[in-house]
C-alpha cells in the first residue's frame, strides 16, 4: 500500500502546534552504540566505557553520553507527523534547552515524544519550529533528555 505524504502548509502546521507529533518505537541503547560513540568523540570516560569499574561507581554501571541521546534526535524524528509531511528542504537550526535528567544504562530501552512548540515564519516560504523532544527510559519516572530542536523548514 502507498504511504499518501501531504504537503506541509503553515494551516497543517498551525493545526499542529501544542501537540504530540511524534511518539518513536523503542530503541536499545547497547554498549557497543556507547562505545562507538565514545570513539567518534574521542569521549573515553570510564562511566562509558568501562563496565567493571563503571559497576563499582555511583550509576551502577556504564551510561549513555548525554550528546549520544541528543544525536539520535533526528533518527527519532524522521518518522514524526511534521518531518512525514512533503517539505523543500529542513536543516538543524540548532537547540534552545537541553536537559538530562536521569543517566540512560547500557541495555536500557528508550523512546523519543516530540511535541511541536513553536512556529516562527522566517521569510518567503520558510518557518522556524521548535520541537520538545523527550527522551523517556522504559520504566523510568524522569526522562533521559529533554531538549528543544529547532528546525528551519523551506516549504
Amino acid at each position: 500500500m502507498a504511504l499518501f505524504v501531504r504537503r506541509l502548509s503553515p494551516r497543517r502546521l498551525k493545526a499542529l502546534l501544542g501537540r504530540e507529533v511524534g511518539l518513536s518505537d523503542w530503541f536499545t541503547v547497547t554498549q557497543e552504540r556507547i562505545d562507538a560513540f565514545a570513539a567518534a568523540t574521542e569521549d573515553r570516560q570510564w562511566i562509558h566505557v568501562d563496565p567493571e569499574r563503571a559497576g563499582r561507581g555511583p550509576l551502577g554501571g556504564t551510561v549513555a553520553h548525554g550528546f549520544l541521546l541528543l544525536s539520535l534526535v533526528p533518527f527519532f524524528n524522521f518518522s514524526n507527523e511534521v518531518f512525514q509531511g512533503r517539505f523543500r528542504l529542513a536543516v538543524n537550526y540548532g537547540l534552545d534547552r537541553v536537559r538530562f535528567p536521569a543517566p540512560v544504562r547500557a541495555g536500557s530501552r528508550v523512546r523519543n515524544r516530540a511535541v511541536l512548540k513553536r512556529i516562527e515564519k522566517r521569510g518567503f516560504r520558510r518557518v522556524l519550529l521548535t520541537v520538545q523532544n523527550t527522551i523517556e527510559i522504559e520504566g523510568a519516572e524522569k526522562p533521559a533528555m529533554v531538549a528543544d530542536v529547532l528546525a528551519l523548514i523551506y516549504l
